[in-house]
C-alpha cells in the first residue's frame, strides 16, 4: 500500500510539472487565434470565440518567414545527422578500440564541455571567416557538428554493449563496418534517439551562432527573423 501512495505521489507530481510546461504553449497557440479585444479579456478564454487567422497573415505580410523556416530545417537537421554519425564513430572508437592515448584524447575531448561556449565564439568565427563560410549553410552547420557531450554520452553507452558480441562477429568474418552499422548501432538506438533529440532542439533553438555567422537575411534562421521582427514591431 505504501508503495501504491508513493508511485501515485511520483506520478502526481510529474502531471503537475508536464502541465506546468505544456499550460504556457498552450495558452500561446490560443491567444494566436484571438482577435486584440479578446487577448486581454477578464476572465481569460482558452477558446476564442472568434477564431481569426489574422495575426498568422499579418506576420507573412510582415516578414516572409518561409525561407527562414527552411533555413531552420536545413541547419537542424544537418546538424542533428552528422553530429549523431560523429558522436557514434567517436563513441565506437573510444569505447571498443585499445590504441595509445585513448584515455588522454578522450579526456582533452571531455575537459571542452567545461569550456562556455561564449569562450570559443570569437576564435571560432575568425576561423569560419577566414574559410569563406560567412552567410552560407556551411557556417551555420560545421561548427554544430562535433559535440564532446555527444561523444561522452555514446561512449558510455556503448560500453555496456559486451565485448563478446563484437568478437564474435568478427571471428565470424564479419569486416569493422558490418559489425558497427550492423550490430553496434542497431543496439546503440536508445542513445542515438536522446543525443538527436537533444541535438536538433538545440540547433533549432540556436540564436547566438546564427546571429553572428548570418549577416545576410538570407541565411536567417527562425530564431534570429523572430528577434529581428520583435524589434522592428513592438506592438501591432
Amino acid at each position: 500500500m505504501k508503495k501504491f501512495f508513493c508511485q501515485l505521489l511520483s506520478h502526481a507530481i510529474l502531471v503537475l510539472f508536464s502541465l506546468s510546461m505544456v499550460i504556457p504553449f498552450a495558452w500561446m497557440l490560443s491567444t494566436s487565434f484571438k482577435k486584440p479585444h479578446e487577448i486581454f479579456v477578464f476572465p481569460p478564454r482558452w477558446i476564442p470565440r472568434e477564431p481569426t487567422l489574422k495575426n498568422y497573415l499579418d506576420l507573412f505580410k510582415a516578414v516572409n518567414f518561409s525561407r527562414p523556416f527552411l533555413n531552420t530545417v536545413i541547419v537542424a537537421v544537418s546538424i542533428t545527422v552528422l553530429s549523431v554519425l560523429l558522436a557514434s564513430t567517436a563513441g565506437y572508437a573510444f569505447s571498443k578500440f585499445r590504441f595509445k592515448g585513448r584515455d588522454k584524447i578522450f579526456l582533452l575531448v571531455l575537459a571542452t564541455i567545461m569550456v562556455p561556449g561564449q569562450m570559443t565564439l570569437i576564435p571560432i568565427f575568425l576561423i569560419v571567416k577566414q574559410l569563406g563560410m560567412l552567410n552560407s549553410y556551411a557556417g551555420l552547420i560545421v561548427p554544430g557538428v562535433a559535440s564532446a557531450f555527444n561523444i561522452f554520452f555514446m561512449r558510455q553507452y556503448m560500453l555496456s554493449i559486451p565485448n563478446e558480441l563484437i568478437e564474435a562477429a568478427r571471428i565470424d568474418g564479419a569486416r569493422e563496418d558490418y559489425v558497427f552499422f550492423k550490430i553496434v548501432l542497431p543496439l546503440s538506438r536508445p542513445a542515438i534517439v536522446t543525443i538527436a533529440i537533444f541535438t536538433f532542439t538545440g540547433s533549432w533553438n540556436s540564436f547566438l551562432w546564427p546571429l553572428v555567422v548570418a549577416q545576410d537575411e538570407r541565411y536567417y534562421t527562425l530564431p534570429v527573423a523572430v528577434s529581428v521582427l520583435a524589434g522592428q514591431y513592438s506592438e501591432n
